[in-house]
């Protein structure tokens, strides 16, 4: 069983990092919001690409939409740190009790 309990870990431990990778990407494309860089630049591509399905389920979501300032990176930082705190340490815990 201790192989399940390692897999876990790994599991975790992967998810940690593509949490922590993603919200880096949530706030490196707010800050190039601010300075309105070129649409056509394939890392700008990029980061719009990754980021904008889920930002853009977030903004229908809220009732204040034309406020004129985006919180929505906001939202989805704030939901991706509850996930590292419960997804992740549940899945250790789970991993602990097959070890």
């Amino acid at each position: 069983m201790f192989v399940l309990g390692n897999f876990i870990e790994a599991l975790a431990k992967l998810l940690d990092i593509g949490l922590t990778i993603y919200i880096w990407i949530i706030i490196i494309r707010a800050l190039l919001s601010w300075v309105n860089p070129d649409p056509y630049n394939p890392i700008v591509m990029f980061l719009y690409r990754v980021t904008e399905p889920v930002l853009y389920r977030v903004r229908k979501l809220l009732p204040f939409g034309n406020m004129g300032i985006d919180i929505s990176p906001i939202i989805v930082i704030l939901v991706i740190v509850f996930l590292q705190s419960f997804l992740i340490r549940s899945l250790y815990q789970v991993a602990m009790y097959f070890k």
